[in-house]
């Protein structure tokens, strides 16, 4: 009997110890799987697709982790903290700009933030006017601050160095989609799209430009106002000829487009006498030769019209009375008369 009890004693030992190691095998699970479910499972919120994520310049982890949460990115504070600081992320934040997708975890967060593998910005620049456009739209679209680019692009010492002045530097800008990091400096930003411009001059375009009577900053002011007389590309190597025309024979420009530029006034849909009389170095009705910077960033299309001016006697031209966005050229005031009061009647008859 002895012997038949210590045989069950034992057999209810064996079966107690192999429950206690199944629960703690069943509890290891459950906790491996909470642990990794932390890490690898999903911590975003219902975020829509493109979610970016800025982190300025400076900032702190107790930043980033605020605004994570803030902004509806996570849904776990507490489960991302923990991840953050086993992967020592608080130490090692980086500024920039980062696409968050639908169903990250916190190690794929983590791990993205960490590594400062940052989602470049297509920053497109098309026409702009002033350099009040061009500071709004880079900081718009950058970390870079406002003040800091106006300060470069007011500073006649620090533009010397590319050949600019305070009247050209706009002439550093060429339309074109360009690639930056969000945190990019203001003076960074500058001089990337410097180097463009410089790249864009070679050797034959300045011959090109220089058997003109331009250098390549004049061919970029000329190329400035034929941008803005007309969108026909086919027509305005013409337009150019007949400014280059007019220099040549000691003739004011008189150009439209400067004198909308000189008043800031970009929706003058006629110009008069009265806007004529501004004084303004940009107004070409009242000082002679091309104005001391351009009137707005000119497409490649428009310079390379200047640079392929052709040899024309035209000196005149106005729009055409068909509204068709083109222009009559003259050689003549005579024949340039006819044509100019053509369009005036066309004007007054539609309400201008």
């Amino acid at each position: 009997m002895a012997n038949k009890s210590k045989k069950q004693a034992a057999s209810n030992r064996s079966k107690w110890i192999k429950r206690i190691i199944l629960y703690t095998c069943c509890l290891a699970a459950g906790v491996l799987v909470y642990i990794s479910y932390r890490v690898f499972g999903p911590n975003t919120r219902a975020i829509s697709d493109n979610k970016y994520f800025y982190i300025k310049t400076g900032r702190t982890y107790a930043n980033v982790l605020d605004g994570l949460e803030e902004q509806g990115i996570i849904r776990s504070r507490n489960s991302f903290n923990w991840v953050a600081k086993e992967l020592d992320y608080p130490d090692r934040v980086k500024a920039g700009r980062y696409k968050i997708d639908r169903g990250m975890s916190n190690f794929e967060i983590v791990k993205l933030l960490r590594s400062g593998r940052q989602s470049p910005v297509q920053l497109v620049i098309t026409k702009l006017r002033t350099k009040d456009d061009f500071i709004r739209k880079i900081a718009n679209n950058l970390e870079a601050d406002s003040n800091a680019l106006r300060a470069l692009m007011d500073d006649q010492v620090y533009l010397r160095q590319f050949g600019l002045d305070t009247n050209t530097v706009m002439c550093a800008v060429l339309p074109n989609t360009y690639e930056f990091y969000w945190n990019t400096s203001a003076e960074s930003a500058f001089k990337k799209l410097e180097k463009e411009r410089e790249d864009y001059w070679t050797d034959e375009r300045k011959a090109k430009a220089r058997a003109l009577g331009l250098s390549p900053n004049e061919a970029t002011i000329l190329a400035s106002i034929v941008e803005e007389e007309s969108n026909k590309n086919d027509e305005k190597p013409l337009i150019s000829s007949a400014y280059l025309n007019r220099i040549k024979k000691g003739m004011r420009l008189q150009a439209d487009p400067t004198v909308k530029f000189a008043l800031k006034d970009f929706g003058l849909k006629r110009i008069r006498e009265s806007h004529t009389l501004f004084d303004s170095p940009y107004n070409t009705y009242r000082y002679p030769g091309l104005p001391p910077g351009p009137i707005c960033t000119p497409s490649v299309k428009s310079i390379t019209a200047v640079l392929n001016t052709p040899e024309t006697d035209y000196i005149y031209f106005c729009a055409r009375a068909d509204f068709s966005g083109y222009h009559a050229f003259a050689a003549t005031y005579a024949e340039h008369l006819v044509n100019a009061r053509k369009y005036q009647a066309e004007l007054n008859k539609r309400g201008f």
